[in-house]
């Protein structure tokens, strides 16, 4: 069954590039309706902007989508991956400004408010899109690949020359338990060396040690350290996440990115969608968040 958010959610900061303040709220939405973001803040041109692949406009260093009539919204990963990750199918999401709130630079916050209100599931059968043969975009040394697998799973693979960062692996599956564990809270970063340029550039503006992880060279500037050793290569899996979850629904294929970035994954599904031998939509088999979620749908069927 697909699922909705039970109660609506408001989250209140600042863009991370923008630095705008911005009002945003998770509500609950009708089953078969996906993702949306209604931009309130708009009264002249279609509001809503569709949280779907072929909307992304921009993914230099953030996912942006938009619409026809030119309404964007960008920095959507971390909100589209709690929403993936925890198994989230349909809600409609108001806000006040072009950017979502990066809030820690995590997806922690938005997984923490999903977690205390929970899911309400509704009845309506769930959809997931398999992959039925491999599919990989590259451009030198980075690539992103989904092969066929039984569930969802995100691989990824960086190497920075920065001692603090460093070379780093992680592979998971993508389960709400897995993901509200392992993923959730690791925060976006950036090197020192990159800041002054990308305020220049007009980027970066609501960024600080508040919000993302500064490395500068062999050191982490933010006093507190980091949240996990490998919290790079679990950010890197989080953002990935958050990008899939563009396609509609979950994947039943196996995700690997080295050295991928917002920009190569969103290539990546593009290339397999437009392989309609590579991939299927089937009804979605059991939640793995076992028993209260398959217990729910089954009421929610009944």
């Amino acid at each position: 069954m697909q699922a909705t958010v039970a109660r609506s959610l408001v989250f209140t900061g600042v863009g991370l590039h923008g630095g705008a303040p911005v009002r945003m709220v998770v509500r609950p939405a009708a089953p078969g309706e996906g993702v949306r973001f209604h931009r309130v803040d708009v009264a002249d041109r279609d509001p809503l902007v569709h949280a779907r692949f072929d909307a992304v406009v921009d993914a230099r260093l953030c996912t942006m989508i938009g619409n026809a009539d030119g309404v964007t919204v960008s920095t959507v990963e971390h909100v589209m991956a709690a929403l993936a990750g925890m198994g989230v199918d349909n809600a409609l999401i108001t806000i006040d400004g072009p950017e979502a709130p990066i809030l820690d630079g995590s997806a922690q916050p938005f997984v923490d408010a999903i977690a205390a209100v929970g899911l309400a599931y509704q009845a309506a059968p769930r959809r997931a899109l398999r992959v039925l043969r491999a599919v990989r975009v590259e451009n030198g040394a980075a690539s992103a690949a989904l092969s066929p697998a039984a569930a969802p799973t995100v691989a990824f693979d960086i190497d920075f020359a920065d001692a603090a960062i460093g070379r780093q692996t992680c592979a998971f599956a993508v389960t709400p338990e897995i993901f509200s564990h392992e993923l959730a809270d690791c925060r976006t970063f950036v090197r020192r060396t990159d800041i002054d340029a990308l305020r220049a550039a007009g980027l970066a503006l609501g960024g600080g040690l508040h919000n993302a992880v500064v490395v500068d060279g062999a050191a982490v500037l933010n006093p507190e350290g980091l949240r996990r050793p490998d919290e790079f290569v679990r950010h890197k899996a989080l953002d990935a996440v958050g990008d899939l979850a563009l396609a509609g629904g979950p994947i039943l294929g196996a995700y690997h990115g080295v050295r991928a970035g917002h920009a190569m994954t969103n290539a990546l599904l593009r290339a397999l969608f437009a392989d309609r031998s590579a991939w299927r939509w089937e009804p979605a088999p059991p939640r793995a968040d076992a028993g209260g979620a398959v217990a729910a749908e089954r009421m929610a069927a009944e």
